[in-house]
């Protein structure tokens, strides 16, 4: 006699063991935004000025030390759709921008985590995602406001070298004073 507990017939008897099957779009929505807020978790406490370096071994065994987003997306096998478009999402930053792949990963996430709340009170999806296009526009109005310093004139050599600081300190700390003066200087010329 054998101590063998068969599975209930269906759907689950052809799921793996230990496999979940949840049922509702609800449920996969909720899913979605627990996946996306685990990806960005593990990114936030390298996030800003003081962020902390995270130790990560990759599929070869090789360890990075870094607080640098970019290298520890590079370097994570992300298998959730959901979270993988926040991936790309990040990626695309670096391509476009060259930084802010951690402010991708921190916003979405608590956009998403914000999100979550609105859909448990009972909010559609789309009253929410109605509210976030709402806002970005009310973004969009209120951010020309807030402009603390701008170039008035970017063949002046030293008014952009000032400006480009901040920037290249992210990737180049210690040299940012040298280069922000090479990179005004070729973009002047």
């Amino acid at each position: 006699m054998a101590l063998h507990v068969p599975k209930a017939p269906g759907f689950a008897q052809m799921l793996k063991e230990g496999a979940k099957h949840f049922s509702g779009l609800e449920e996969a929505v909720y899913r979605n935004i627990q996946a996306c807020k685990e990806l960005a978790q593990t990114t936030r406490t390298a996030y800003g000025p003081n962020g902390m370096n995270k130790m990560v071994i990759n599929h070869l065994e090789k360890l990075f030390v870094t607080n640098d987003a970019a290298t520890i997306l590079r370097e994570l096998e992300v298998q959730h759709p959901a979270a993988k478009m926040i991936v790309m999402a990040s990626h695309m930053q670096e391509q476009e921008v060259g930084d802010g792949t951690n402010f991708v990963l921190v916003f979405a996430g608590a956009l998403l985590e914000l999100a979550e709340e609105l859909l448990r009170i009972g909010l559609s999806v789309s009253e929410v995602i109605e509210g976030y296009e709402i806002a970005c526009r009310k973004a969009h109005e209120i951010l020309p406001d807030l402009v603390c310093c701008s170039a008035k004139n970017l063949r002046d050599i030293d008014e952009v070298s000032s400006l480009l600081h901040t920037s290249i300190m992210s990737k180049q700390y210690g040299n940012e004073v040298f280069l922000a003066k090479l990179i005004a200087q070729a973009c002047g010329e």
